[in-house]
Protein backbone atom coordinates (compact mmCIF):
# COMPACT_ATOMS: atom_id res chain seq x y z
CA UNK A 1 0.00 0.00 0.00
CA UNK A 2 1.29 3.46 -0.78
CA UNK A 3 -0.25 6.77 0.19
CA UNK A 4 0.84 9.87 -1.69
CA UNK A 5 0.52 13.05 0.35
CA UNK A 6 1.62 16.41 -0.98
CA UNK A 7 3.45 18.94 1.19
CA UNK A 8 1.28 20.16 4.05
CA UNK A 9 0.06 23.74 3.85
CA UNK A 10 -2.14 25.94 6.01
CA UNK A 11 -5.26 27.10 4.17
CA UNK A 12 -6.14 30.78 4.64
CA UNK A 13 -9.08 31.46 7.01
CA UNK A 14 -12.40 31.86 5.21
CA UNK A 15 -11.32 29.82 2.18
CA UNK A 16 -13.37 26.82 1.07
CA UNK A 17 -11.23 23.92 -0.13
CA UNK A 18 -11.46 20.25 -1.04
CA UNK A 19 -9.88 17.43 0.91
CA UNK A 20 -9.62 13.85 -0.27
CA UNK A 21 -8.77 12.04 2.98
CA UNK A 22 -5.82 9.65 2.93
CA UNK A 23 -4.98 9.28 6.65
CA UNK A 24 -6.40 9.98 10.12
CA UNK A 25 -4.45 10.29 13.38
CA UNK A 26 -7.08 10.65 16.13
CA UNK A 27 -10.67 11.73 16.77
CA UNK A 28 -10.16 15.42 15.95
CA UNK A 29 -7.40 15.03 13.37
CA UNK A 30 -5.22 15.66 11.75
CA UNK A 31 -6.86 14.31 8.66
CA UNK A 32 -4.26 14.23 5.91
CA UNK A 33 -5.61 15.37 2.54
CA UNK A 34 -4.30 14.17 -0.80
CA UNK A 35 -4.36 17.82 -1.89
CA UNK A 36 -1.89 18.82 0.85
CA UNK A 37 -3.64 20.25 3.93
CA UNK A 38 -3.65 18.48 7.28
CA UNK A 39 -6.95 19.23 8.99
CA UNK A 40 -7.60 19.75 12.68
CA UNK A 41 -11.40 19.62 12.99
CA UNK A 42 -12.79 22.92 14.25
CA UNK A 43 -14.84 23.27 17.41
CA UNK A 44 -14.14 19.88 18.99
CA UNK A 45 -11.65 18.03 21.16
CA UNK A 46 -11.00 14.30 21.34
CA UNK A 47 -8.61 12.33 23.52
CA UNK A 48 -5.02 11.98 22.36
CA UNK A 49 -4.02 8.50 21.18
CA UNK A 50 -2.29 7.82 24.52
CA UNK A 51 -5.69 8.33 26.21
CA UNK A 52 -4.89 11.71 27.74
CA UNK A 53 -6.59 15.03 27.22
CA UNK A 54 -4.51 18.08 26.40
CA UNK A 55 -4.37 20.73 29.16
CA UNK A 56 -7.03 23.40 28.70
CA UNK A 57 -9.03 21.28 26.23
CA UNK A 58 -12.46 19.77 26.95
CA UNK A 59 -12.08 16.08 27.78
CA UNK A 60 -14.64 13.66 26.35
CA UNK A 61 -15.18 10.32 28.05
CA UNK A 62 -14.83 8.38 24.79
CA UNK A 63 -11.83 6.11 24.30
CA UNK A 64 -9.17 7.52 21.94
CA UNK A 65 -9.09 4.51 19.59
CA UNK A 66 -12.88 4.38 19.33
CA UNK A 67 -12.95 8.11 18.57
CA UNK A 68 -10.30 7.73 15.88
CA UNK A 69 -12.11 4.76 14.36
CA UNK A 70 -15.40 6.69 14.35
CA UNK A 71 -13.75 9.54 12.43
CA UNK A 72 -12.21 7.05 9.99
CA UNK A 73 -15.69 5.65 9.28
CA UNK A 74 -17.11 9.15 8.73
CA UNK A 75 -14.47 10.04 6.12
CA UNK A 76 -14.01 6.70 4.34
CA UNK A 77 -12.82 3.15 4.84
CA UNK A 78 -9.62 2.02 6.59
CA UNK A 79 -7.09 0.48 4.20
CA UNK A 80 -4.09 -0.02 6.49
CA UNK A 81 -1.62 1.73 8.76
CA UNK A 82 1.15 4.17 7.99
CA UNK A 83 4.51 3.72 9.70
CA UNK A 84 3.87 6.36 12.40
CA UNK A 85 0.46 4.94 13.34
CA UNK A 86 -1.96 6.95 11.20
CA UNK A 87 -4.85 4.95 9.78
CA UNK A 88 -4.72 5.06 5.98
CA UNK A 89 -8.15 5.71 4.50
CA UNK A 90 -9.88 5.66 1.15
CA UNK A 91 -12.71 8.16 1.12
CA UNK A 92 -14.63 10.58 -1.07
CA UNK A 93 -13.56 14.20 -1.47
CA UNK A 94 -14.88 16.44 1.31
CA UNK A 95 -15.65 20.16 1.27
CA UNK A 96 -14.02 22.17 4.06
CA UNK A 97 -14.08 25.77 5.29
CA UNK A 98 -10.82 26.96 6.83
CA UNK A 99 -10.62 28.75 10.19
CA UNK A 100 -6.89 29.30 9.57
CA UNK A 101 -3.88 27.82 11.31
CA UNK A 102 -4.21 25.25 14.09
CA UNK A 103 -0.56 25.10 15.11
CA UNK A 104 2.30 23.78 13.07
CA UNK A 105 1.29 22.88 9.53
CA UNK A 106 -2.35 22.11 10.42
CA UNK A 107 -5.46 23.92 9.18
CA UNK A 108 -8.45 24.24 11.51
CA UNK A 109 -11.53 23.56 9.40
CA UNK A 110 -15.20 22.63 9.33
CA UNK A 111 -15.54 19.70 6.92
CA UNK A 112 -18.51 17.96 5.36
CA UNK A 113 -18.02 14.48 3.97
CA UNK A 114 -20.38 12.90 1.42
CA UNK A 115 -20.15 9.77 3.59
CA UNK A 116 -20.45 11.18 7.12
CA UNK A 117 -21.87 14.70 6.93
CA UNK A 118 -20.56 17.54 9.13
CA UNK A 119 -17.61 15.84 10.83
CA UNK A 120 -17.43 18.09 13.91
CA UNK A 121 -21.18 17.77 14.53
CA UNK A 122 -21.19 14.01 14.03
CA UNK A 123 -18.22 13.45 16.36
CA UNK A 124 -19.94 15.47 19.12
CA UNK A 125 -23.35 13.86 18.50
CA UNK A 126 -21.84 10.36 18.76
CA UNK A 127 -20.03 11.25 22.00
CA UNK A 128 -16.58 10.58 20.53
CA UNK A 129 -15.53 14.23 20.89
CA UNK A 130 -16.50 17.16 23.10
CA UNK A 131 -17.74 20.47 21.77
CA UNK A 132 -15.08 23.11 22.43
CA UNK A 133 -17.09 26.28 23.01
CA UNK A 134 -14.04 28.53 22.60
CA UNK A 135 -13.76 27.42 18.96
CA UNK A 136 -17.35 26.38 18.16
CA UNK A 137 -18.17 30.02 17.28
CA UNK A 138 -21.91 29.54 16.80
CA UNK A 139 -21.50 26.69 14.32
CA UNK A 140 -24.89 25.17 13.47
CA UNK A 141 -25.33 21.43 12.98
CA UNK A 142 -27.89 20.57 10.34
Amino acid sequence: MSVLVFAAMVVTAGQTFECTPVAVWDGDGPIWCEEGPRIRLSGIAAREMDGTCSPGHPCPSADAEKARDALVQLVGEPIGRLRHGHVAVDGPTMTCLSEGGAGGDRTAAWCVSPKGGDLSCEMVKSGHAAQWDRYWRGHVCR
